[in-house]
């Protein structure tokens, strides 16, 4: 069951996003109990970019949390949601939690298993 965060319109900016710049947006959110960012825990599963008719982007990704009980999810999400719409030519961003596949230590990146003491 996903639970979705508000679609909002973004920063101005005159052509679509890039794909790179959505990344490290997304690099700067973190579980405030975790010192590694959403991308390098593993937490994010997909990243769709859409060309809108205004020639600028949405953004709708699908993330995931280390449990189910974590109470910061709706925090995160909205968190990456706001990151996302500071991007040039981002002017649509959803957020949604997912639950499948579940996450597990094997999903994190290796910068982030670096920054975690985890070899």
């Amino acid at each position: 069951v996903a639970a979705p965060v508000a679609t909002t319109t973004g920063a101005a900016h005159d052509g679509p996003a890039d794909e790179t710049e959505i990344m490290k947006a997304l690099k700067t959110c973190y579980d405030p109990e975790i010192p590694v960012n959403i991308v390098d825990l593993g937490l994010v599963y997909d990243v769709k970019r859409t060309d809108l008719p205004s020639r600028r982007t949405r953004v709708d990704v699908k993330m995931t949390l280390t449990a189910m009980g974590c109470g910061m999810g709706p925090a995160i999400a909205a968190q990456a949601k706001e990151k996302l719409l500071t991007v040039p030519g981002v002017e649509e961003a959803d957020v949604q939690i997912v639950w499948d596949p579940p996450w597990n230590q094997s999903m994190i990146t290796e910068e982030g298993k670096k920054r975690l003491g985890i070899w």
